[in-house]
């Protein structure tokens, strides 16, 4: 049987199917997408379009690893978003800080 992506694949992307394909569950993705959003605060705490679009996709993940209702989700997504705050208050200057409140 063809494989409906292969031709959009790279090499390296071919040989590394066999492997994703055995994972099951988000958990990995999950655990891939905190890190690259802790690296994106780290490096670019000033990017507020960059670290939403990582809570977002964080969200989207844990809700569907957790099935949560609709309720849920928005509570995460709120609770997740207060975090976001807390953090960026310690990452960015407190002029950037000064700059973002005047901005939003």
């Amino acid at each position: 049987m063809r494989n409906f992506y292969g031709e959009v694949l790279s090499q390296a992307e071919q040989l590394a199917l066999p492997e994703a394909e055995e994972v099951e569950g988000l958990d990995q993705e999950i655990a891939v997408l905190r890190v690259r959003l802790k690296r994106a605060l780290e490096e670019h705490p000033e990017d507020v379009t960059l670290i939403g679009k990582g809570l977002d996709l964080l969200v989207k993940a844990v809700a569907a690893r957790y099935r949560l209702s609709p309720k849920a989700k928005r509570e995460l997504a709120e609770h997740m978003e207060g975090v976001f705050r807390r953090m960026s208050e310690t990452f960015l200057s407190p002029v950037d800080r000064e700059e973002r409140n005047q901005d939003g």
